[in-house]
């Protein structure tokens, strides 16, 4: 019991290579923390190596010289608030005199060493009107001053609902404008849990991806369909997972999916072309050296220098070359494994979040699902998730189809001031879920749909010609 409280207490505690989330006010980083590295955060430099061995969720304070010191516990005396206080705000004008201090008198006292507390008492102090204001507006005050010019830093352990908060409040367009509550329900309607197989097409920057990864927590597989030359991870990247997770993701390139789907996928091919270069590259080579030896021969002496330079360039160009055989076949053996897990067609969900048009990737993806799996499919428009829904509607093989929007507003709780917040996002996007089943059901309900109206003809023709004859 005590090997597992110190090894849980390990896993707490910073160290050097992990991955960490920076938070000052509501606005996060994620940063890998290095040896020495300098770190820039809000127009403030300084290193995390004193954060090294401290416990996640600890507060710390930059000091000159851009080192951190751990922020001790806050006591009841050091308390900003004042005792006095006005009855409303309605007599206070706003003219710009009520502060004493200029901006050259805060900028010495930054000089002169104090501390973002002791700056913000001093402002509390030569203010002419934070007396006559009300508890509230001291409060507010006191909270805004604090934000700039406190440099308290809090570092977090990744997660998701962090490293999400972080791209949609600092770079929304890379992760096509997906927020935080939008994801959370992707992860709930794609059914992501231990133990099962996941396809993921996104270009989210590895953000959806590595919330995959997360929630299945490193059991199950992952396979990540990628466009282009090679797989985006950046986000997948910060969230600093242990190597046996990586185990778990396979890659496989969209543009061999048809391939994959007709039975004409040649693993060799790509082999064959990198052998057929070098080779072909190792006779010109070869065809090269033979001609500047010839006149090497005919001359008296060689430069051994040139000689040294010549081998050295030599040993080179083998290294290299062998450097990108060994990583071709590494690639091979990559895109056979994720090959394999697709040939079975029983994956056990899709989830798709992507810039590019999703109807033709939804369509040749759901080719890969087993009969009665769920799949999500995220847009930031809606027009081509309608698309989406009319083309499954008429093709059939999915039933239980649902295009949703999220609506997210936050409120601010306090002691007779809760009221929402003015500031709100527009939209966070669209998602359309459904649950697959086996292609014969859909035939035959399509067969059965198509049926009904002729058997109701039928009945009318019936009925129309009885009412004759009684006439």
């Amino acid at each position: 019991m005590a090997e597992c409280v110190k090894d849980s207490d390990k896993e707490d505690r910073i160290s050097y290579g992990d991955y960490v989330v920076l938070k000052r006010g509501d606005i996060f980083k994620s940063v890998q923390i290095e040896n020495k590295k300098k770190v820039i955060f809000e127009k403030q430099w300084f290193f995390l190596d004193n954060a090294v061995g401290q416990l996640y969720g600890a507060v710390f304070e930059i000091e000159a010289g851009g080192s951190l010191k751990i922020k001790a516990a806050k006591h009841s005396g050091d308390s900003l608030d004042s005792k006095e206080a006005g009855q409303d705000n309605r007599h206070i004008v706003d003219d710009g005199r009520s502060q004493k201090l200029s901006r050259d008198d805060i900028e010495t006292l930054k000089e002169q060493g104090l501390k973002g507390q002791e700056i913000v008492q001093q402002l509390i102090d030569n203010s002419t009107t934070f007396k006559d204001k009300t508890e509230f507006a001291q409060e507010k005050y006191i909270k805004k001053k604090k934000k700039k010019y406190e440099s308290n830093i809090t570092i977090l352990k990744p997660s998701t609902r962090l490293l999400a908060m972080m791209y949609h409040g600092r770079e929304p367009g890379k992760i096509c404008h997906l927020r935080y509550d939008t994801l959370a329900q992707i992860l709930t309607l794609g059914n992501i849990h231990a133990g099962s197989k996941i396809l993921v097409f996104e270009t989210c920057a590895g953000l959806v991806l590595g919330s995959v990864m997360e929630r299945m927590g490193g059991y199950g597989s992952v396979i990540q369909m990628y466009p282009g030359g090679g797989p985006t991870r950046a986000g997948m990247e910060s969230f600093g997972f242990p190597s046996h997770f990586h185990e778990t993701l396979h890659e496989f390139p969209l543009c061999k999916v048809n391939a994959l789907l007709a039975g004409t996928l040649d693993l060799s091919e790509k082999d064959a072309e990198g052998n057929g270069r070098s080779e072909s590259s190792q006779e010109t080579s070869g065809v090269s050296e033979e001609k500047s030896s010839e006149p090497q021969s005919m001359e008296v002496s060689v430069d051994p220098q040139e000689e040294m330079r010549r081998v050295e360039r030599e040993r080179l160009r083998e290294q290299r070359a062998q450097e990108k055989k060994l990583k071709m076949e590494e690639k091979r053996k990559k895109l056979s494994s994720a090959a394999a897990l697709l040939e079975g067609r029983n994956a056990d969900g899709l989830v798709i979040a992507s810039r590019f048009h999703p109807c033709p990737v939804l369509m040749g993806l759901l080719k890969f699902l087993a009969p009665s799996r769920p799949f999500v499919v995220y847009c930031q428009y809606r027009e081509p998730l309608i698309e989406c829904y009319t083309k499954l509607r008429e093709q059939g093989g999915a039933i239980s189809l649902r295009l949703t929007d999220s609506w997210l507003r936050h409120y601010q709780v306090l002691p007779n001031r809760t009221h929402p917040v003015l500031l709100m996002s527009g939209g966070g996007g669209y998602l359309l879920s459904g649950t697959t089943v086996a292609a014969d059901a859909a035939k035959a309900r399509n067969q059965h749909k198509a049926e009904e109206p002729v058997a109701k003809r039928l009945k009318l023709d019936k009925i129309s010609s009885s009412c004759d004859s009684s006439a």
